[in-house]
């Protein structure tokens, strides 16, 4: 785990936890095991030797409060059965899997009934909306099994629709409506039991990319504006860095990096991450505090530079050199130059190369 790359954050409860998590598909024999936490067989040599498929493998990271959690990774990497561990849809064959607190493996069937129904809400791909019950009786589902009133259920599930923009279609049923509004309606019932957790496993993967984006968006927003503390199961960065504070890059059932969108793009941990994020543009991502030099590292009077702020990103230190036909940047905080951004690191954050 010597490669990741932890982002600095702020202090925030710990709303997930995942401890060393390993999961095994077959006959678990305790050779198979120990050779993989000892890393002598890779997971195609396992799977040969011992008919044992590694799909996680010593998976360990943390979701703060009001975080977007991003998991990316290719098909087979592991990251959807990683997500059904935080409810228990998934038993981990070793490690510890800690929610709101508490083991979920060591819960009672009741109390985990309990979390699922009142703490987590778990968006799928496959939204599988009933089609015989109409748009508002799919988004109280949840609220039948907490066994809440029929007015109670139809107020709570009206403002959850209202939420993403479908109160209007409540007594519509799923035939009538787009790929992207029964994902929005599976939004709204995943939001009906004010959950504190969302897990999303790939819920746009499978929509027009205009749609894709257009509801990346409108979750983001969602999520912020109701401080929700997600998990987003992705296997395209670019939806990843639209959405995630942080991104988990899985391969082959390991993590092989964890950051924020800024690091994971200018400090690829490997050239497998690197490959990643090859294509993706910068322009809007890379903000002037990760590419910027010290103030008494770069010569020149200060005060006839133009001034950018912290979080400008690279688009706005462009125009503004541009603009003002300047090769250096005063870069603000606070009323004070905390730094300075050159030609050369505009070019270099352009190119993809690490600045620091």
């Amino acid at each position: 785990m010597d490669k990741i790359k932890q982002a600095n954050t702020v202090t925030r409860p710990k709303v997930v936890e995942c401890r060393s998590v390993w999961k095994f598909f077959g006959a678990k024999s305790s050779a198979a095991v120990d050779a993989a936490k000892k890393g002598t067989h890779d997971k195609d040599q396992i799977l040969k030797d011992f008919g044992v498929v590694v799909a996680v493998a010593d998976a360990s990271f943390e979701v703060l409060e009001g975080e977007t959690f991003c998991i990316m990774g290719l098909s087979g990497s592991g990251k959807s059965t990683l997500i059904r561990h935080f409810n228990r849809l998934i038993e981990p064959s070793v490690g510890e899997v800690i929610v709101r607190g508490e083991d979920v493996c060591k819960m009672a069937e009741g109390d985990l009934r309990a979390m699922r129904a009142k703490h987590i809400g778990m968006v799928f791909q496959h939204v599988a909306l009933l089609p015989y019950r109409t748009v508002l009786q799919n988004v109280s589902l949840p609220l039948e099994v907490q066994q809440l009133s029929k007015s109670q259920r139809t107020e709570t599930c009206l403002a959850a629709l209202e939420k993403v923009g479908l109160k209007n279609w409540a007594e519509r049923y799923p035939r009538e409506l787009s790929g992207g509004m029964q994902q929005r309606v599976g939004i709204a019932r995943a939001l009906a039991a004010n959950p504190e957790i969302l897990l999303m496993d790939e819920p746009f993967s499978a929509l027009d990319p205009l749609i894709r984006k257009q509801l990346q968006i409108e979750f983001k927003q969602l999520s912020t504006q109701l401080n929700k503390t997600s998990v987003f199961i992705t296997h395209d960065l670019e939806e990843a860095i639209r959405i995630g504070d942080r991104i988990a890059i899985m391969k082959e059932g390991r993590i092989v990096q964890i950051g924020t969108p800024e690091e994971i793009v200018l400090r690829p941990a490997d050239d497998y991450v690197a490959d990643f994020v090859e294509g993706i543009s910068r322009l809007h991502l890379v903000k002037a505090h990760s590419i910027m030099s010290k103030p008494g590292a770069v010569q020149g009077d200060k005060s006839s530079m133009p001034t950018a702020f912290v979080d400008d990103d690279l688009q706005t230190l462009i125009d503004s050199s541009l603009q003002h036909g300047a090769d250096r940047i005063a870069i603000s905080d606070r009323n004070s130059t905390v730094g300075i951004v050159t030609r050369e690191n505009l070019l270099k954050a352009v190119r993809g190369i690490d600045v620091n």
